[in-house]
């Protein structure tokens, strides 16, 4: 047990080493987070905006600002979450896969890279919530927070997918950009017209948006809305899992097994090999010479 709570140990801090080392990451949590839900908040009207939401069957009139920086606030905490641990993955991939060829146990790895994320999904949340309470109160602040957290997991989850599966870091960056945005513009009723459209609730984020609205603007409970969050969380942790496996399996072809050939015998007999010259024994007449 020690042995494996040691390896665990160490796993850990080699993954969290590696996010402290990314200093682009660290603005990003710094600046971007309230940068962007700020402005948000100040460029939206605050017009009340009539929806419905779909988690509790609610309809709600919330101030579009407020709304806005619900959908702000997780836009940030997904494309900084999902970015850190793609950067993780991407630049540290070759140094999993020695440590997974010298003998170290992928669980171990594993069971790192998601303590990381969640410790990293929680900062990020955590801190999120707290630039949105200070320009308005939201109704639930720890569901809020929930909310957040939930969507880090599962963006995070596809950020070491995307760093194990493509090739390029331009690709994984492109990928996680487009996702996040793609999947929250269409899910804000203030640039999209069809938020209530039932095919939103197969994006990455859709229980997340829901309870994240709810915390804002609702006192119905919404565990259902977290479930489907984690379940989609659950999904990309295992395409994350398969592609983890890949990148930090051997490329190098095993050895092949070659046996020593057998001594043949030689058809002709031992009388047709040469006899090697011998040097004559001396005679009787040789020594008396001598």
């Amino acid at each position: 047990m020690r042995f494996h709570l040691t390896r665990f140990a160490v796993a850990t801090r080699f993954a969290l080493v590696e996010h402290g080392r990314n200093r682009f990451a660290m603005i990003l949590v710094g600046l971007f987070v309230p940068v962007w839900t700020t402005l948000a908040y100040l460029a939206m009207p605050d017009t009340p905006a009539r929806m419905r939401l779909r988690a509790t069957g609610e309809a709600l009139a919330p101030h579009g600002n407020e709304l806005t920086e619900i959908s702000g606030a997780l836009n940030a905490v997904t494309l900084i979450t999902g970015f850190m641990m793609f950067a993780a993955t991407f630049g540290g991939s070759g140094f999993d896969r020695r440590l997974a060829m010298a003998g170290y146990p992928r669980a171990h790895l594993v069971l790192a890279k998601v303590t990381a994320l969640a410790l990293v999904s929680a900062t990020v949340a955590a801190y999120a919530t707290a630039v949105t309470c200070l320009a308005w109160t939201p109704r639930r602040p720890l569901l809020l927070a929930a909310a957040l957290f939930c969507a880090g997991l599962t963006y995070g989850a596809l950020g070491v997918g995307f760093g194990s599966l493509l090739r390029r870091e331009v690709e994984g960056m492109f990928a996680i950009v487009m996702t996040s945005i793609i999947d929250l513009a269409l899910q804000n009723p203030i640039t999209s017209s069809g938020a209530d459209n039932p095919i939103m609730r197969y994006l990455p984020s859709y229980g997340a948006m829901q309870a994240g609205t709810a915390a804002g603007f609702s006192t119905s409970p919404v565990p259902d809305q977290l479930a489907v969050q984690l379940t989609w969380f659950a999904a990309a942790a295992l395409v994350a899992l398969v592609g983890f496996r890949r990148s930090t399996r051997s490329f190098l072809p095993s050895a092949p097994q070659t046996s020593l050939p057998a001594q043949r015998s030689d058809p002709a007999g031992p009388l047709a090999r040469p006899r090697q010259a011998t040097a004559p024994s001396p005679t009787v007449s040789d020594t008396e010479a001598s």
